[in-house]
């Protein structure tokens, strides 16, 4: 057997695991501004306040100045990776094939890492300021209360309607912005309890429902993930995320890197397959992002 196999498993394993990915996508990756960064830290936007024309009352006067408020957000690395054993020549060649175990872990391993990121940066503190040494956290005004639309509710129109009052009152414009919810399967049941959103009679323009399920709403594109359950979970409510694709960022510091080696420390000799993974998520502007409380016993 040639020495120079393992290079062929490597870059056949590497162009798998790429094209998986691309094609897949993790449910809230690719629903997210991405940037590719170097460094320790890196700034993906610098934000400029609105300003305001001035009045005229004088002819000849000095003219004055307006200067625009001004911020930046930043990104930070987390560093990942996801060692298999391989035991014999035969699994190895396994990982040739794209549908192969090895390779659909790997790459459900990578996108459900992507997606906690990301889901964890929606209410999380973010770092902003000349050098990222201002904390701020999540604005609790952008924030719809769990009793909205009913004690001890679960998502429902009145929450939906009354998180896009928040935002169209913080000028998000909804013929130009793509606008998420995230949601779980239990709020997507109880989503399916609501006449304005199961009847046609009041959805005989709007794809709402298809094949059963609830597509998007009110402008709202829905994004099933249980993640959300787990990763934003609190006492007796899970915090549903409600997003503008410009409000948030996925940063990569490192794609997606695999190694195929065989591990000369271990009985049998066994091969690794190795995957790394460095990146990172933010929220990008405090008026595209909200919040939805949805009520767990």
């Amino acid at each position: 057997m040639s020495a120079n196999l393992p290079t062929h498993f490597v870059q056949q394993y590497s162009t798998n695991i790429q094209l998986l990915l691309q094609t897949k996508g993790g449910k809230f990756g690719q629903r997210v501004m991405r940037g590719t960064h170097v460094g320790k830290a890196a700034t993906p936007v610098d934000q400029f306040g609105a300003v305001e024309m001035q009045p005229v009352t004088s002819r000849f006067a000095p003219m004055g100045r307006v200067d625009a408020a001004t911020d930046r957000r930043w990104v930070y690395p987390l560093d990942f990776d996801l060692p298999q054993l391989i035991d014999s020549f035969d699994k190895l060649k396994m990982i040739t094939d794209p549908s192969s175990m090895y390779v659909q872990n790997a790459v459900n391993a990578a996108l459900r890492q992507q997606d906690r990121l990301i889901l964890a940066a929606f209410t999380g503190t973010a770092k902003t300021g000349e050098t990222g040494a201002t904390s701020t956290i999540f604005t609790a005004a952008n924030e719809v209360d769990v009793a909205v639309g009913g004690a001890n509710s679960k998502l429902n129109v009145a929450k939906i309607k009354a998180v896009k009052e928040l935002m169209e009152g913080n000028d998000v414009d909804f013929e130009t912005e793509e606008v998420f919810i995230g949601i779980t399967a239990a709020d997507h049941a109880s989503l399916l309890n609501e006449i304005q959103v199961i009847s046609s009679d009041f959805n005989s323009g709007a794809p709402i429902l298809q094949q059963g399920r609830v597509v998007e709403f009110l402008g709202f594109k829905l994004v099933q993930s249980q993640l959300v359950e787990t990763v934003l979970a609190g006492t007796n409510e899970v915090t549903l995320p409600v997003w503008c694709k410009s409000g948030m960022h996925w940063g990569i510091w490192d794609e997606m890197k695999t190694d195929v080696s065989q591990r000369k420390d271990l009985q049998g000799l066994p091969w690794q397959v190795y995957l790394t993974m460095s990146a990172g998520a933010t929220r990008l502007e405090e008026k595209k992002v909200y919040a939805i409380e949805s009520y767990r016993a």
